[in-house]
């Protein structure tokens, strides 16, 4: 077996330096942290009704074809397994097949955005009166707002309908109201759930000006920042544009992909209306862990690195057109708070480049929004604003690729930098089931050996192995009972909710004086704490009512409480030459515990299965158990 099936590495840690936070660090530890919750709210924007006038206001502010993208179902477990596979370090996604991310160009052709223009960058603000006052025209109730934010829920009830006849005033304010909707529950939607900030509106103020804004850029950057955050162990939701994200997978991945209804509109722009009506495959156990498993075995015939050439570009706007350039450029791409930077050079392949050994990446702090109300982020991002003003000066050009670059060398150096897999080709149980099995083989070498001959030093190693062996298959004996406790709990739980949900689905209702099954059920299942050292089979390994103690490794190395090292050094001791035919001599039906009081943990008895009479003490059929 290859050495990544034990370490994923990375080898070399020069690249990705975090990768202890990283959530596959606690994938591959055993600790499932299960699908992300998406936080994306286009279901209701359907809901709006806009008038001819606000529609030629919407154009004018940028958001013309955002508005056109429909509501589309979002697959949690795809985007928590994309989600693993990000790393902040980079701001590219780590496949076996080498980097790619989602880049400007994708955010043009997908979403319709404009990737050139002025920052998305200006005030915070800590209240939301005066600012929906002076730009909406009225101002929420304090239920409807928290700290600069404002429910999306107060916007559609009070401005979602605009009269026919309103005044030029009226429909300008409702428009406004319909564009913080629009970015708050698409490109920039937030953890809060159903909330949007409020320092988007004064982008608002002139809707010409507000066509000037790179809104595409800020989008990238906004969901940078959600998959970095989302990238990280202690996570457990992730917001910005996950259509983007969803949609991104379905044109350069095979995973995930659904079957499509023939439908004209599909080739129309943006692209992302091509997955409009879509006609999705088999679901069936499809997971975290089955995508998880999907992009951990990803070949290069299950990507298309430049799906976009076979489309044709007529419908593509002019303007949207000639800023495709800004897709390779290594820039800083702004979004008030959020700064991240843009790097197309780790990912040319997608661009129909060879893909050379890309630069370091410079590291970068990751600035955080002004807690005082009227705070000008500009004043505060001065290098990010430089480089985006640079942004054409910093586009990678094909001439600046060495036409002798060998793909093959970057993989090398890629393999070497990378973290292989997130998820364990061998399941931790069989792992320590494993181990489990040549302790005991140890143990029971240990024991049956023949001393007879042996000098001191000798004598001295077989006992220490003896105590060696012996200790780590005391201390598997409390893990198991844990684990099996704790697995017996979960099954209860998993039980109990199952009868719940078929007491829901029929209608009936339990009367008061009826017994509990549920209660029946907890009865039988009661932990057991008569078992063997070797059975146990759930992850992770220490591991007790689903709390992981990150501090103290289990056993001096980490590894399943089975000291290699002191083993080695102890039977490196052993003078095999004076017992070549020790193995033949082993009495199957005896084990020695002589040394039982070198043990340094309580005494335990450890006894024959057969010596058990009664029907508990043999509720688990295993060569050993443990009398406590």
């Amino acid at each position: 077996m290859e050495s990544y099936a034990t370490y994923p590495g990375p080898i070399d840690d020069s690249v990705l330096y975090d990768q202890d936070k990283h959530v596959s660090s606690a994938v591959w530890e055993g600790q499932e942290r299960g699908a992300l919750r998406c936080h994306e709210h286009t279901s209701k924007l359907d809901q709006w009704t806009l008038t001819p006038k606000q529609i030629d206001l919407v154009k004018k502010a940028g958001f013309g074809f955002l508005r056109l993208i429909p509501a589309i179902s979002l697959d949690n477990p795809l985007i928590s397994a994309l989600a693993e596979r990000w790393r902040r370090e980079t701001n590219t996604f780590h496949l076996t097949v080498g980097e790619m991310t989602v880049t400007l160009e994708d955010v043009a052709y997908l979403l319709g955005l404009s990737i050139d223009g002025k920052p998305v960058i200006g005030f915070t603000y800590t209240q939301c009166d005066a600012v929906c006052l002076n730009f909406l025209g009225k101002v929420p109730n304090s239920g409807y707002t928290s700290g600069g934010m404002v429910k999306l829920s107060w916007l559609k009830e009070t401005f979602s309908r605009c009269p026919e006849d309103a005044p030029v005033e009226d429909v300008e304010r409702h428009t406004r109201a319909y564009l913080l909707y629009l970015v708050g529950s698409t490109i920039f939607s937030t953890t809060t759930g159903n909330k949007v900030p409020v320092m988007y509106l004064p982008l608002f103020e002139n809707f010409e000006e507000a066509g000037k804004y790179a809104w595409g850029a800020a989008a990238l950057s906004f969901l940078y920042r959600a998959l970095g955050n989302a990238s990280l162990k202690s996570q457990s939701t992730i917001s910005g544009c996950l259509t983007l994200l969803q949609c991104w997978n379905y044109y350069h991945l095979s995973v995930g992909r659904p079957r499509l209804n023939q439908d004209p509109k599909h080739g129309s722009f943006p692209f992302v209306l091509r997955w409009k009506g879509k006609q999705s495959g088999p679901t069936t156990n499809r997971d975290v862990a089955f995508y998880r498993k999907a992009l951990d075995s990803l070949k290069p015939s299950d990507v298309e690195w430049c799906p976009y050439s076979c489309i044709s570009h007529s419908a593509i706007p002019e303007d949207i057109r000639n800023t495709l350039i800004l897709g390779r450029s290594n820039t800083m791409l702004i979004c008030f708070d959020k700064a991240e930077r843009h790097l197309p050079d780790r990912c040319l392949r997608q661009f129909g480049i060879q893909q050379p050994i890309p630069l370091e990446v410079p590291r970068w702090e990751r600035k955080s929004r002004g807690v005082d109300g009227g705070v000008d982020l500009s004043a505060k991002m001065d290098a990010e604003l430089k480089e985006w003003s640079e942004r054409y000066l910093r586009v990678v050009e094909v001439v600046d690729v060495d036409h002798n670059v060998v793909e093959s060398d970057y993989m090398d150096w890629y393999l070497k930098i990378t973290r292989r897999l997130v998820g364990r080709p061998i399941p931790i149980s069989s792992e320590f089931q494993r181990m489990n099995a040549a302790l005991r083989e140890i143990s029971h070498v240990a024991d049956t050996i023949p001393t007879q001959g042996m000098d001191d030093q000798q004598m001295h190693a077989v006992s220490r192995i003896r105590y060696l062996a012996h200790e780590c298959l005391h201390d598997q004996v409390g893990t198991t009972i844990a684990e099996v406790e704790n697995t017996q709990n979960e099954a209860s739980k998993r039980v109990r909710g199952k009868q719940r949900v078929r007491r829901k689905g029929t209608g009936k209702r339990r009367r008061k004086n009826d017994p509990d099954p549920s209660h029946d059920m907890g009865e039988e299942v009661q932990p057991i704490f008569c078992v063997a050292p070797m059975e146990a089979d759930r992850s992770p390994i220490c591991h007790v009512d689903n709390e992981i103690d990150h501090t103290r490794p289990c056993g001096d190395e980490a590894q399943i409480c089975y000291d290699d090292t002191r083993l080695g050094d102890a039977v490196n001791e052993v003078d095999d030459t004076q017992f070549p035919h020790a193995a033949e001599e082993v009495d199957e039906n005896r084990v020695s515990l002589a040394n039982a009081s070198q043990l340094s943990c309580e005494a335990v008895e450890i006894v024959p299965q057969s010596s058990i009479e009664t029907s508990e003490d043999v509720a688990q059929q295993n060569d050993y158990s443990v009398l406590v």
